[in-house]
């Protein structure tokens, strides 16, 4: 039996559906954007231009929503098929998009380079529960304006697993497209295949800014799944009530889903989001706090009530060190997550409030994914009877850790972490010098950067993605490993 966790009542779910529908019928939401507008007045929706907002009626959500589809195949760059966005299957990515990062050799919390960005990718490349990347980092040595882009580049010449990512710019999207479409081969190889999703956060309360717009629309153009990721923070920005903030949650990501849906029937769509308990005393957004989880736990149940792929941010930590908050934080997180069997669970890596990457910090992670994935398989009959005549063979044997069934079921029925988990002695570990697992994850980084395997795309790729990135002084060619 795979272990399963429920948050809200059938019926409690169907209210929040219901007040989310009607909350966009009678208030109706704000949209920056023109194009949008357009989209939703040539539907017959009337929009206030006075005050930019649109109210949707109901028929057209239920529309949309049988429109919109339940599963989203999401492949690797090479283009073999890495998970499908469905039902109660988990795939795990690190956070994004992070400013700084924690240093891994002074401990301190500074701001990030591109050589941060691109040793964090060739580790991420490596782990092997951690099956999508993100552009989790931004790179404070390269010019604003081309950021988003540049991650994008940095990300497609390292790694290939899929990639989760977003535009900063309106402009940026027909790069990043283009950018695709050169490891494709062709728009129509893009949308068979997704290779990225493209994350999109409205503002709330009941916002849709005139960026986040363009990107969901070009998204849908082009059959690149878009990730809605809603930002209701308690009593700042939205209802104190944790329940509050879901309705909202789903008001705001129902908006959205109405748009692609407008533009494109069957357009890939994500219902995710990075809510937080906004904590009255310190004015900050603690992603580690467990009524952030429970929200978190709550919006996916609508998602998946409405029958669609799901997506959140947990497994991260509001801690500034790999300290024990770090560890207890993520765990619970990404457990929660895991067994709630939330499609696509971002965060891995990420500290002090989704600002902060780690590279000792997502070595960690992965470990903690995959005790996530192991718990999940839950616990199998192996024989039968299940242990009846093992202990009665046992009368004769003296000792189990040579017996055939031990050595049989082993591996199968146990996790073995790496070396990253200290299962030593005490007298084993004090010799091998009283390492921290923050130690441990570091060594294992540099072991793994050491044997990253180098750039694999073909050499017309790699300068065809050169030529689309050209911008001013940078000289992006020396990024392209021999």
């Amino acid at each position: 039996m795979r272990p399963t966790i429920k948050i809200l009542e059938e019926e409690l779910k169907e209210k929040v559906v219901t007040e989310s529908i009607e909350i966009l019928e009678e208030i109706g939401f704000f949209v920056e954007n023109d194009e949008a507008i357009q989209i939703l007045q040539n539907e017959g929706i009337s929009v206030d231009l006075n005050n930019r907002r649109a109210k949707i009626p109901p028929d057209l959500i239920k529309k949309s929503l049988k429109t919109a589809p339940s599963s989203i195949t999401l492949y690797d760059r090479e283009g073999r098929e890495v998970t499908k966005l469905e039902g109660d299957n988990i795939c795990f990515d690190p956070g994004s998009a992070a400013l700084n990062v924690l240093d891994a050799n002074t401990n301190e919390i500074r701001a990030a380079v591109s050589k941060d960005f691109i040793d964090f990718t060739k580790v991420v490349e490596q782990l092997e529960h951690i099956h999508a990347h993100s552009t989790a980092i931004i790179c404070s040595d390269v010019p604003e304006e081309v950021g988003d882009r540049y991650r994008l580049f940095l990300a497609l010449i390292y790694s290939k697993k899929p990639i989760v990512t977003g535009t900063f710019t309106k402009d940026s999207f027909e790069i990043m497209k283009d950018m695709l479409v050169s490891i494709r081969g062709s728009v129509d190889e893009l949308r068979k295949k997704p290779l990225a999703i493209f994350d999109a956060c409205p503002s709330p309360p009941l916002k849709w800014s005139d960026l986040t717009c363009q990107s969901i629309i070009d998204c849908a153009k082009y059959g690149i799944p878009s990730e809605f990721v809603s930002m209701p923070m308690t009593g700042a920005n939205a209802p104190v009530t944790l329940l509050g903030s879901i309705v909202q949650h789903t008001a705001e990501t129902l908006a959205g889903l109405v748009i692609t849906q407008l533009v494109s029937p069957g357009a890939p769509v994500i219902w995710g989001g990075s809510p937080a308990a906004f904590d009255m005393r310190k004015g900050t957004t603690p992603m580690g706090s467990i009524d952030t989880m429970m929200i978190d736990l709550g919006y996916a149940e609508i998602g998946k009530h409405l029958n669609l792929p799901t997506h959140t941010y947990l497994g991260l930590s509001d801690a500034k060190i790999l300290d024990a908050q770090s560890g207890l934080e993520s765990g619970m997180g990404a457990l929660l997550a895991g067994v709630k069997g939330i499609n696509m669970i971002s965060g891995a890596g990420m500290i002090n409030f989704e600002t902060t990457q780690s590279i000792q910090k997502v070595v960690i992670d992965n470990e903690i994914c995959g005790m996530v994935f192991k718990f999940n398989r839950g616990i199998i009959q192996r024989d039968d009877p299940i242990a009846k005549d093992l202990l009665k063979e046992f009368e004769e044997r003296t000792h189990l850790l040579s017996h055939d069934h031990t050595l049989k079921w082993f591996r199968k029925e146990h996790y073995i972490p790496s070396k990253v988990i200290d299962r030593s002695t005490n007298e084993e570990w004090i010799n091998l010098g009283r390492k921290t697992i923050g130690q441990r994850a570091k060594e294992r980084a540099e072991e793994l950067l050491d044997k990253y395997p180098g750039v694999i795309l073909e050499q017309d790729i790699l300068k065809d993605l050169t030529e689309i990135m050209k911008y001013k002084e940078i000289d992006f060619k020396s990024f392209l490993e021999p």
